[in-house]
């Protein structure tokens, strides 16, 4: 019997979920622009360094939020459920 490991299963979460960050982050970028762009005559005024630091910490915090996808990941995983989880994931 082919018995998989809490590594394995951590390595396949990683393979699968790392390629979708990159997708995550620019959607991201997308609606932040996109929502400063359409509010510039407000944007415009409160642009500054302070800002610049609250949306780096906000794009942090949307990634550890992001990483919340490995718990259920490997939960599920665990579960009787696997392989029809790694179908449809």
């Amino acid at each position: 019997m082919n018995e998989i490991t809490i590594s394995d299963m951590l390595t396949d979460a990683i393979r699968y979920w790392e390629r979708r960050r990159i997708a995550y982050n620019a959607i991201l970028v997308v609606v932040v622009v996109t929502v400063f762009m359409l509010h510039w005559s407000e944007s415009r005024s409160v642009i500054s360094v302070d800002l610049l630091l609250r949306f780096f910490i906000l794009a942090v915090l949307a990634n550890v939020a992001y990483c919340a996808a490995y718990v259920v990941d490997i939960a599920v995983q665990l579960s009787a459920f696997r392989a029809s989880w790694k179908r449809y994931r």
